[in-house]
């Protein structure tokens, strides 16, 4: 089963106190993807520029990525972004944005993307998921992603969303914007009635929850000693979720539990590099000893 996927591919510039990586490979879209492709094939659907460089494609290329829906806009420069975090990564703050093609991006999905049964909405405008949603023709199991941006400004979109996605992430101060909540357990409720089948609230090193309409599920977080580079951690969750969910073609309680701890034991490799490297060279047999290590030290899923 394959998995078609929109989002943003990026050329970022972190900085931390450890130092700056310029103009390394980023975006919403690009994270998911590695992750995602550990487990299924990926259709996926963005946009980059004339100064992309051929290497990043060649790393495209060698998974199995399904680039047909990849758009070249011939003369543009690829979407640009710029970061810095604290000593402490509890921070982030962005030095600078350059949107560039992705500015007027509207995806266009081919046909095989449009007949694939799993799709992922990265955390793009929300009218543009709404619109890539009427292009799939029969989707089996639909998550979405948003930030707060979109949540400040394109609120009612969102909403819209909401009742026609299997499962809807957001992280907890999301969840707290979007509700007007403080509890964070109260905030994922709230979501669940506004008509998602479940929504998970990706809570950083204090792991994730599950909300559905049967109740809440306390899920772990891998724990990292060596946090380097946080960018990337919560699309490489999703791709670890959706790839694992995709993989296993099915999506009952249990089988959804397994993927969130998929998910974490593959966004907690991300954040040990810097960038996307922490995948790039990541097998399914590290992501599976580090599910073991988690199912080990937590209480066995029921």
């Amino acid at each position: 089963m394959a998995i078609t996927a929109v989002g943003s591919i990026a050329l970022d510039t972190i900085t931390t106190s450890a130092g700056r990586a310029e103009g390394v490979l980023g975006g919403s879209l690009t994270y998911f993807s590695l992750a995602a492709s550990l487990f299924a094939p990926v259709h996926i659907v963005a946009v980059i520029g004339d100064d992309f460089p051929a290497r990043h494609l060649e790393l495209f290329r060698a998974r199995p990525l399904h680039l047909d829906g990849l758009e070249h806009a011939a003369g543009g420069k690829t979407f640009r972004w710029h970061g810095r975090y604290s000593d402490d990564f509890a921070t982030r703050t962005t030095l600078a944005l350059e949107l560039n093609v992705f500015q007027t991006f509207h995806p266009k999905l081919p046909d095989a993307a449009r007949r694939q049964p799993y799709l992922f909405l990265g955390n793009i405008d929300p009218d543009l998921q709404l619109g890539v949603f009427a292009q799939m023709e029969r989707p089996a199991f639909v998550v979405s992603d948003t930030m707060d941006h979109w949540i400040r400004h394109k609120r009612q979109q969102i909403v819209t969303l909401l009742p026609r996605v299997h499962t809807f992430l957001l992280n907890d101060e999301e969840a707290r914007l979007l509700t007007q909540e403080t509890d964070v357990e109260v905030a994922a409720r709230a979501i669940v009635g506004a008509g998602a089948d479940c929504v998970i609230v990706k809570c950083g090193a204090d792991g994730s929850l599950l909300a559905t309409p049967d109740g809440i599920t306390r899920m772990p977080a891998f724990r990292v000693a060596d946090l380097t580079d946080p960018t990337g951690a919560g699309d490489s969750f999703a791709g670890g979720l959706l790839g694992y969910l995709a993989a296993r073609r099915t999506h009952d309680h249990r089988t959804l539990l397994q993927a969130i701890l998929h998910g974490a034991a593959v966004s907690s490799f991300c954040v040990s590099r810097v960038g996307v490297e922490g995948l790039t060279t990541l097998t399914r047999a590290h992501v599976e000893a580090r599910v073991q290590q988690l199912e080990s030290a937590y209480e066995p899923i029921t």
